[in-house]
């Protein structure tokens, strides 16, 4: 946590920060100065008023136009943020509102410079009719111009519907708290009148929903203070802007400044079971690589067959993308794969190398992901990975079979370098399901023993030698030399520079 003193409060609050307190929420600006550095928050267009004179609206001054803007610190670093203010209003978005926010979204990119975003809005102004339209527009307008330039942070402090629930869709991580986030298209009443289904807000578009179902939110707290600590947390792993070279020497190098438990480097060799059908948990496997500073889990609560997030190692920022064994046995999956594939282009946007720690059986079988469209979303990862500049690591923990093997990371994807454990499996398929094509007619009439069969199959193709032999796999190593094989492909990698391909506009990622 951080210490924070609140400053005074402008008098121009008071009335709304006694209306926010009765809901058990913060007001727009004690939100600001939660999440500052205390004194730091400069405010500016404080004097936009709306132009509406339609349905009441020309003799009513609604301060600021409802929505704080301004600069500040966080961690002692530049950010730009907005906050909108509920008791005004509602927080209703009209075109000179929605322009405050367009233009500290661009002031920040001019800047080079984070932007936090705290949504609380009834959502479009209706008094204003189509140019409170034009005021999202010109809102995702500019959330597409700054996206992979500089981070986008989206809070959603209480109510985010329709048009308003784009701008965070476009952002690149959301952050929402129990019992106050609401984000959806359309509210529970419209459901009703439109589908005759009984729901409520919650229950439709609640943090729990967001978190954990749809996907739409990265992070998910418990209180407010507890969601500004963590998008400052978050803020201390990640770059500011492109380019941003913070945390590393003049070359470009990794900041020799950090610590280690070395006790861990042995430890990494006693997490996986000793049976290969046994589940363990992949985060203590990236606890054994991470430095003491930990690990910043994103998504933690959707699709946990694979987990996604930022470390140090050897103070290196890296990204890290881990099948999952303790979920699913760490199968990927239509959820997983985007998870995995819109992390992957976020660190690819911000120079973040990935590593990515392999132990995956395959994508998951049945009609229900087939419908779905498991082929489209693994595409989608596959493309992530081949379309990846950045330098890439991966490690062969247990498994690795089939299309899955492929899409994570592999060798055939441009990974730099594939490291694989001496007890790793790579094939096609598991042994049992191998052998019973290959042997079937033979088992059928009982000339060959099944388990001999699997133990020869394993003991031919299904060990790390063979995909070394064949060049796929860049070195077999033991557990306990997992950290300073990566360290060292790392330090050799920290000048790769994109080479030239074939000239075009862009590709088309299948989503």
């Amino acid at each position: 946590m951080f210490n924070f003193s609140k400053p005074e409060i402008d008098p121009k609050y008071q009335a709304g920060l006694e209306k926010q307190h009765k809901r058990g929420k913060l007001h727009a600006i004690e939100r600001i100065q939660a999440l500052l550095d205390p004194g730091s928050f400069t405010e500016i267009y404080s004097g936009v008023r709306h132009n509406c004179t339609e349905f009441g609206m020309g003799g009513k001054d609604i301060p600021y136009d409802g929505v704080i803007t301004g600069f500040g610190t966080i961690n002692g670093r530049q950010v730009a943020v907005y906050s909108q203010d509920f008791t005004l209003q509602g927080g209703s978005l009209g075109f000179l509102h929605g322009q405050k926010i367009a233009n500290i979204i661009e002031a920040a990119v001019n800047a080079r410079c984070p932007l936090i975003g705290i949504n609380d809005s009834g959502g479009a102004r209706i008094q204003e009719g189509v140019n409170a339209l034009a005021g999202y527009g010109d809102i995702f307008y500019n959330n597409v111009r700054a996206s992979g330039y500089i981070p986008q942070i989206s809070i959603i402090a209480g109510s985010c519907a329709g048009g308003a629930v784009y701008s965070p869709g476009i952002t690149d991580f959301v952050f929402t708290v129990k019992s106050i986030s609401l984000l959806f298209v359309t509210g529970a009443k419209v459901v009703k009148a439109a589908c005759n289904i009984d729901i409520t807000d919650e229950a439709l578009g609640g943090a729990d929903v967001h978190a954990r179902k749809s996907g739409v939110a990265h992070f998910f707290a418990e209180t407010e203070q507890e969601c500004f600590a963590s998008v400052r947390r978050l803020l201390d792993f990640i770059p500011h802007y492109y380019g941003d070279n913070t945390g590393k020497d003049a070359e470009g190098r990794r900041n020799p400044a950090f610590k280690f438990n070395k006790a861990k480097r042995k430890a990494i060799g006693e997490v996986l079971p000793e049976k290969q059908s046994q589940c363990y948990d992949v985060h203590r496997i990236i606890d054994c690589l991470a430095d003491d500073g930990g690990f910043l889990e994103v998504h933690a609560g959707f699709a946990q067959n694979v987990v996604v997030g930022f470390t140090h190692i050897a103070g290196r920022v890296t990204g890290i993308v881990a099948n999952q064994s303790a979920c699913l046995g760490g199968v990927l999956d239509c959820d997983a794969s985007d998870k995995a594939a819109r992390f992957i282009r976020y660190c690819d946007a911000f120079d973040i190398p990935l590593l990515t720690l392999a132990d995956v059986p395959g994508f998951l079988p049945g009609p229900q992901e087939e419908q779905k469209g498991i082929i489209r979303h693994g595409a989608k990862l596959i493309y992530a990975y081949a379309e990846a500049t950045v330098p890439k690591v991966t490690v062969i923990l247990r498994k690795a079979y089939g299309g899955a093997y492929i899409a994570m990371c592999s060798r055939h994807l441009k990974a730099d370098f594939v490291f694989a454990w001496e007890s790793s499996e790579i094939a096609v398929m598991g042994a049992d399901g191998a052998v019973q094509i290959l042997f079937g007619k033979e088992l059928k009439n009982g000339s060959v023993s099944l388990e001999e069969k699997k133990e020869e199959y394993r003991r031919s193709f299904m060990n790390p030698w063979t995909a070394a032999r064949a060049g796929n796999i860049s070195e077999v190593i033991r557990p306990e030399d997992t950290r300073d094989k990566i360290t060292a492909a790392f330090d050799f990698l920290q000048a790769k520079k994109q080479m030239s391909g074939v000239k075009k506009k862009h590709g088309n990622i299948p989503l």
